[in-house]
């Protein structure tokens, strides 16, 4: 096993002493360095360069799991990060992974779950590829040299197959991504987080004359804002405080192949400002160099915000997005995919099976029934979640309802049935109106995972009037 070869340093940070306790003994027994903290400003203070993973509570006395990541990854870029949470508090989960987590479990806690996440994450640190500033492999091999080594350029990492959908909606999807694929042509992936961005991009590089090239993907929405310029573009010994090695950026590393910037909306402008010129000039400076560099890579990008109203709001550049905009692929929601849920589902549980060594073989109906009939506000991480924790539960050949959280059963329905109680004796203009715009609301809920700034943003009023017509409408959040 991998983490009996190299002990690993891990943060747990939780205002339970008991369970602060359990997991020192658990993870210790397996081998781990493990240090707690009782409070998020405790961990905050021990927290050094020599962790590789900080596990989390979420809800925290002093300061949140959230604010937590973003200290984390603005100190210690390299360090992972595993939530814990409760599955009411899935959309916050979401929001974690969005911004640098790079995992999350659920409580109560399950021993085996969690050792196997954690593995898997250690295991990642011993790929022969460099890890980016927000833990996202990438499929070059780094030396110190700063030379890019093409013989290994693309590393096939478990669990990241892509899976052909047989929904009319992702037929559609799938012959856009074969059309786009043979060209160069600039491509903006949207859709809502976990719908499975990345893997478009990597099929479209996969699919395309640069295929034997690197693939270098870059997670911009975990980017701290001031090494957002350093990761892209690199940097000179001593341009900045910290800066005390030459390093390339991902523009460098992607030289020859495909650049992917997921997240792309969370840009700040002045590295929108810089991104264009290099896509203009095809030329890349270092921070604190004077010399320019040519370089030929294809980029895509993704996200999952309406780039359109960021650009009348004045946050993203009109040029630039015209400039990534030559072609265009809707990724849809999984609530929106039918048939593809049973697909997807399958899939995971197979994956699940080999990295847990179980032998599940299905899928109980009631549980199908009730997949297809949940949110997923997730998408196909969390159902993806859902699977392999249940798999971990079963100890049967079928996975049933007492493997699944009671949320699939009872959570997000209460946001289906708003969509479905119309009264049809209702006929004056008022409450059409009205219940025309509650239906409105509830879909802008739904495909920006509840984040009322978006919404707004979306629906074109501020976040007061929103939250007054969420009250006045009843609905549930």
């Amino acid at each position: 096993c991998f983490r009996k070869k190299l002990m690993k340093k891990i943060l747990v940070i939780d205002d339970d002493h008991d369970l602060l306790q359990l997991l020192k003994k658990f993870l210790e027994k397996n081998k781990y360095d493990v240090v707690v903290a009782s409070s998020g400003g405790d961990g905050i203070r021990k927290l050094d360069k020599t962790f590789d993973l900080v596990i989390c509570d979420v809800r925290l006395p002093d300061i949140g799991g959230l604010e937590i990541i973003t200290k984390v990854k603005l100190k210690h870029p390299h360090i992972f990060i595993i939530m814990i949470t409760g599955y009411a508090d899935v959309r916050t989960a979401v929001e974690a992974l969005r911004i640098g987590a790079s995992d999350y479990i659920t409580k109560p806690l399950h021993p085996d779950e969690l050792i196997n996440q954690i593995d898997e994450l250690m295991e990642k640190q011993n790929f022969p590829v460099p890890v980016s500033a927000v833990g996202e492999a990438v499929a070059v091999t780094s030396h110190p040299s700063s030379k890019v080594e093409r013989s290994a350029v693309h590393v096939n990492i478990p669990g990241l197959q892509y899976v052909l959908g047989e929904s009319a909606i992702m037929q559609s999807v799938n012959k856009n991504i074969d059309l786009v694929a043979p060209t160069d042509m600039s491509v903006i992936i949207m859709g809502e987080t976990g719908t499975g961005k990345e893997y478009v991009a990597r099929r479209i590089h996969d699919l395309s004359s640069r295929s034997s090239a690197p693939f270098v993907a870059l997670d911009c929405g975990a980017l701290p804002h001031e090494l957002a310029g350093s990761e892209l573009f690199g940097h000179k010994k001593g341009a900045f405080t910290g800066a005390v090695n030459d390093t390339i950026g991902h523009f460098e590393m992607a030289d020859g192949g495909t650049l992917f910037l997921d997240e792309i909306g969370n840009l700040s402008y002045e590295n929108q400002v810089k991104l264009l010129r290099v896509l203009q000039e095809r030329k890349v400076k270092k921070i604190g160099g004077t010399k320019e560099k040519d370089i030929d890579i294809r980029l895509l990008v993704a996200t999952n915000e309406n780039l359109k109203n960021k650009m009348k709001n004045g946050d993203f550049r009109e040029d630039l997005y015209h400039r990534l905009n030559e072609f265009s692929i809707e990724m849809p929601a999984l609530r929106q995919r039918g048939k593809d849920i049973s697909i997807f589902s399958n899939h995971f549980l197979n994956l699940a099976n080999v990295r847990l060594n179980k032998n599940v073989n299905a899928i109980n109906e009631k549980v199908e029934e009730a997949f297809f009939k949940y949110a997923w506000p997730g998408n196909l991480r969390e159902l993806n979640n859902v699977i392999k924790r249940a798999v971990l539960l079963c100890n049967t050949i079928e996975l049933r309802k007492e493997h699944i959280p009671s949320e699939i059963f009872f959570g997000e329905q209460s946001l289906e049935s708003f969509e479905n109680t119309e009264d049809d004796k209702i006929t004056d203009l008022k409450s059409i109106t009205e219940r025309a715009e509650k239906r409105a609301i509830i879909a802008a809920l739904k495909k920006y995972q509840f984040n009322k700034t978006k919404v707004a943003e979306a629906l074109e009023i501020d976040r007061k009037t929103l939250y007054n017509k969420i009250n006045a409408y009843g609905i549930d959040l």
